[in-house]
């Protein structure tokens, strides 16, 4: 959680030079440069796509976004707005970190035993009933009612942005509640999406998806290492999907779940099988230094990059797949998708006639979902399985903590935008419902914050040197 080693001492580093500038950034690095996805591009982003929709230039910047992008081979052809595209194709490598962090904290991380994955299960079943019947109870029965999918989910990005923004003062299964809360949440929004909000659903497309999935899952039953086909195969995956009429989103999620979270070489084995290449590489390397001949140097200098290319591979199948995966995934979509997203789907048009719906069903049923439903639902489903002895808290999380959490899970933003676009369209609903978005995520963002900023250990006794 937070900054990377190598990052961490270079702000230890710099902080000597200039202590002020130091302090500012060792609270906004974690924003941009932590090792897991980060809320810092996504807030510049959608800085500047309200202030690109209220300027002179809105008109051609939202042409931009709806420019029609075909896609076509032979006779078949496949046509989306640029913003569509960004969503059905970009947004599913957000969802693929997603699963694969999640399957890796429930395996081998702090959310292994059921018990513990118990607790951030139950808070998302409450964290979707209790907001979405709150939205009804105030917009039910008004044309804002079809808005109600919009409390569901939790933007993932922004909320670990801002638990990173404590690094280690917190503990780690906070962070690892936070993620599964999010991902089960974000699940039942795509479900949402899927069949509340979508079309008829095409079933030969979920069947090319299956045959994906089954595809991966025999690749990895036979130790195929070769990432090629596994790309191809994820590809059909998505493919289906988005033919099926199902959210796409809900592919990456699906290709993150299959990907491995234990390594294919554990590091004992490792020490034994390499000790002998390890030798091997030594002599290689020494008699090309004492080669009489460039012939002689040319023979041992082949030998010892041979030797070098088993220890490179058996180091490589040390290392899980799944932080592979999200190693390379990551800077993508922290710095391309989640920006590209925000700035194609943030129509947020301020007027007089927008403002004067704050008071509406529309705009109140979504900051009441949001900002009260979402803590309030997230704690009492946690606190109920924990006293029915069916969750456990993980270890060193206090109470305060998980409210803090509940409230950082009322950032609805980058899905909740998404389905106030499938339930209202484009028109004046739809930014209401945005307007309600925007200004529950900030309520919520600032509400966590606080929280957490309370339940966090002070910096110098989280930095304190151990002891020895």
């Amino acid at each position: 959680m937070g900054l990377s080693p190598r990052l961490t001492g270079r702000a230890t580093a710099r902080a000597h030079h200039s202590p002020a500038a130091s302090a500012f950034l060792h609270k906004i690095e974690p924003l941009f440069a932590g090792r897991e996805v980060t809320g810092g591009p996504l807030l510049l982003a959608t800085i500047l796509a309200l202030a690109m929709t209220n300027s002179p230039w809105a008109g051609g910047f939202e042409r931009f976004w709806d420019t029609p992008v075909t896609i076509g081979f032979g006779t078949g052809k496949v046509s989306h707005r640029l913003a569509e595209w960004i969503d059905h194709a970009l947004l599913p490598l957000f969802f693929v970190i997603v699963g694969a962090d999640v399957k890796r904290e429930m395996a081998i991380g702090p959310l292994a035993h059921w018990r513990s994955a118990a607790f951030p299960l139950s808070g998302a079943l409450g964290g979707m009933l209790v907001p979405v019947g709150l939205y009804l109870a105030v917009a039910g029965g008004t044309p804002a009612q079809p808005g109600w999918g919009a409390v569901i989910t939790t933007d993932t990005a922004f909320g670990l942005a801002l638990i990173a923004v404590f690094a280690n003062r917190l503990p780690a299964g906070l962070r690892a509640t936070m993620l599964a809360f999010a991902a089960v949440d974000d699940v039942g929004g795509l479900l949402v999406i899927a069949f509340a909000y979508s079309g008829a659903i095409d079933p030969w497309g979920l069947v090319v998806a299956a045959a994906g999935l089954a595809g991966i899952m025999g690749l990895r039953r036979i130790g195929w290492v070769s990432s090629v086909p596994y790309v191809l195969l994820a590809l059909l995956v998505w493919g289906g999907v988005l033919e099926s009429g199902i959210h796409a989103t809900i592919a990456g999620v699906l290709i993150g779940l299959t990907v491995p979270v234990e390594p294919r070489l554990q590091q004992h084995a490792f020490a034994q099988r390499v000790q002998r290449r390890v030798d091997e590489f030594r002599d290689a390397h020494d008699a090309a230094e004492d080669a009489h001949d460039d012939e002689e140097e040319h023979r041992h200098r082949e030998r010892a990059e041979e030797r070098l290319g088993y220890l490179h591979e058996m180091a490589s199948a040390t290392r899980e797949a799944s932080s592979r995966l999200i190693e390379v995934l990551t800077p993508w979509v922290n710095y391309v998708v989640l920006p590209l997203f925000a700035l194609s789907n943030v129509r947020i048009h301020i007027s007089g006639d927008l403002l004067s719906m704050i008071g509406g069903p529309l705009v109140m049923g979504v900051v009441l979902g949001l900002v009260i439903g979402k803590p309030l639902g997230f704690l009492t489903f946690t606190w109920a399985a924990s006293a029915l002895g069916l969750a456990r808290r993980p270890d060193q999380v206090t109470w305060p903590m998980v409210a803090g959490v509940g409230a950082l899970a009322g950032i609805g933003f980058t899905i909740s935008l998404f389905i106030a676009g499938l339930a209202f369209g484009d028109g004046e609903m739809r930014e209401a419902a945005s307007l309600g978005v925007l200004l529950a995520s900030v309520l919520a963002a600032a509400i966590g914050y606080a929280i957490l900023r309370h339940c966090a250990e002070p910096r110098h006794t989280a930095e304190a040197p151990p002891k020895g």
